[in-house]
């Protein structure tokens, strides 16, 4: 006798199918979600990723861009077609990291001092 699958078994998770622990599986890495912070503000372009003042390292940054590609969170698209070069672009799914990422500026701006207010944010949609 068959049963409808639980959520627990609709998908894979590297560790548990808590929301918090498979969103943290996604983007809760050193570098993710200042990519991301970048498409809000703008940069499109890898290189201008590689400028951003934390300094990630190329081999890290192309893999993110990857990573948040494969999960639906960015697209891609060629911008020059001799070498092929990319833009990327947030999602709808990733513009709706947008909430987070400003709840977590908030939260920094509070209780962290000398951290700068987060700019308005276009939502990446440039």
């Amino acid at each position: 006798m068959s049963r409808a699958p639980q959520p627990a078994e609709a998908a894979s998770f590297p560790r548990s199918p808590c929301p918090l622990a498979s969103t943290l599986d996604l983007v809760g890495d050193k570098w993710t979600l200042l990519v991301v912070r970048d498409l809000c503000f703008g940069k499109r372009l890898f290189r201008e990723f590689a400028e951003s003042a934390e300094g990630i390292p190329s081999n890290i940054l192309a893999e993110r861009l990857k990573r948040l590609e494969r999960a639906g969170l960015i697209e891609k698209r060629p911008y020059q077609t001799s070498p092929v070069r990319y833009e990327y672009r947030l999602t709808a799914k990733g513009r709706d990291l947008l909430p987070a990422l400003r709840a977590l500026a908030e939260w920094g701006n509070k209780h962290i001092p000398g951290t700068w207010p987060l700019p308005g944010v276009d939502g990446g949609r440039g």
